[in-house]
């Protein structure tokens, strides 16, 4: 794959990124902001020091919101297509849209699912703020060795397929994936830091609304960027329709 082509691949996906943004930020408002909300509103009933806020909520849950979700989606879809550069044609025989389909569902689980589920996503007035430190290490620990067995489980399954199969190889890369992501999960330390009478019906709700927000983003770059990828690499030819007999000039 040339350089322009690279490039050309890199400008679509943040593109795809930046509208992906736009659905996922949707998401977020629609489905997250009242949650946190409602989790601010407990911290402050059950809180007897009231600090200065320095940004208001008005322009945290608006301008805020879409600042870091758009900058955020631009910014993993110039990785994610970089990535696919590397991936096209070596993960399979995948034409542009599916190979960008695959690429995003891998993403999700391994940057987000598989983390989430040792670590959920917490609203305000959940964990203890002497621990935040701790806590984001050990998040993106788990993010960084989900990622790294990924890859190692691909790698993994390249290297049976030829002796196996290609569907026994993909079986035992995944066992092999699922085995030590478990040893993981009962090896690193339980965080759990939910304050007494904390609803759990709003932590429920915030928890489903932030990974709703992760496969909107994923799943509309996936879609998105696969079209555009699609175009770039596998043009269709110009066809000029024919209608009736075709004369000569004179």
């Amino acid at each position: 794959m040339n350089s322009a082509t690279v490039r050309n691949l890199l400008v679509r996906g943040m593109l795809a990124g930046l509208a992906a943004g736009v659905l996922a930020l949707v998401v977020a408002y629609f489905l997250g902001e009242p949650n946190v909300d409602r989790a601010i509103g407990f911290e402050e009933a059950h809180s007897h020091e009231h600090e200065m806020e320095i940004v208001s909520r008005s322009v945290q849950s608006t301008a805020g919101l879409a600042t870091g979700v758009l900058i955020y989606g631009v910014a993993f879809g110039g990785i994610a297509a970089l990535a696919y550069c590397f991936a096209l044609g070596r993960v399979g025989r995948f034409g542009p849209r599916a190979t960008a389909l695959l690429l995003s569902g891998c993403a999700l689980l391994a940057v987000y699912v598989v983390p989430f589920l040792k670590y959920p996503a917490n609203p305000p007035a959940v964990g203890d703020p002497d621990t935040i430190g701790k806590r984001t290490t050990l998040y993106f620990l788990m993010m960084l060795l989900s990622v790294l067995l990924a890859i190692a489980a691909t790698l993994l399954g390249r290297r049976l397929a030829p002796a196996t199969g290609a569907w026994w190889a993909t079986v035992s890369a995944v066992a092999a994936f699922a085995l030590v992501i478990g040893i993981a999960y009962a090896v690193l330390p339980v965080i759990d830091e939910v304050p007494a009478g904390f609803p759990a019906s709003v932590l429920w709700r915030f928890r489903l609304s932030a990974l709703a927000i992760q496969v909107t983003l994923w799943t509309g770059f996936g879609l998105l960027f696969g079209e555009l990828a699609e175009r770039l690499l596998d043009p269709k030819p110009a066809t000029a329709a024919v209608s009736g007999p075709v004369t000569a000039p004179n």
